[in-house]
């Protein structure tokens, strides 16, 4: 697991993580405003997916941080929030309509997502471990599409690819630890 973790992270930190209009946050600003290259289709439909499973996620792990009080969801579900945030930005900045007009828990305009909430909702309501295996599955299926979507050639997308699939593998070791952790206990 270890091996695939990182021979797939080396894909994403071995490419350059400027963004397009320049070193970014830590290096030199130019304050110039520079023109963006429009959008292809492929990142248009990939950057709309990814904000609403980055909602997904969020509305998921709130829903079961209110049922079972598990720190580990709350604490994520924050920090899916930053990436629903994140791939917010992405879409102003590239002038994409927002798929989330109403943030609404549980509504999504992709039909697939509406029936996955459903399902990991019905689940994670069982108990605490399908709870935590729900978790590891939202994890497993964010790394599975942001590997997809890591074909884009803008920088500034592909960065914050890269740090959604930082941050999933950090979410699925919490999750996984949790389960472990909740074995050795029952």
């Amino acid at each position: 697991m270890k091996t695939t973790r990182l021979f797939v992270l080396a894909a994403f930190v071995l490419t350059p993580a400027f963004s397009q209009n320049g070193p970014g946050p830590r290096g030199p600003q130019n304050q110039t405003p520079v023109a963006v290259l429009p959008a292809t289709a492929e990142e248009i439909q990939s950057l709309s997916y990814m904000r609403e499973e980055e909602k997904l996620a969020r509305d998921v792990y709130r829903f079961l941080f209110a049922r079972w009080n598990y720190a580990a969801f709350d604490r994520i579900a924050t920090s899916e929030q930053q990436h629903f945030a994140t791939i917010g930005t992405l879409l102003t900045r590239y002038n994409i309509p927002d798929p989330v007009a109403v943030d609404t828990p549980g509504v999504f305009a992709h039909p697939k997502l509406v029936a996955l909430y459903t399902e990991l909702t019905a689940k994670g309501s069982l108990s605490l471990r399908d709870a935590l295996e729900v978790g590891v599955s939202i994890e497993k299926l964010d790394i599975a599409d942001l590997t997809a979507a890591s074909t884009t050639t803008k920088l500034d997308i592909k960065r914050v690819y890269t740090n959604l699939m930082l941050a999933s593998f950090n979410h699925l070791d919490a999750f996984e630890a949790g389960l472990e952790l909740l074995a050795a206990v029952q």
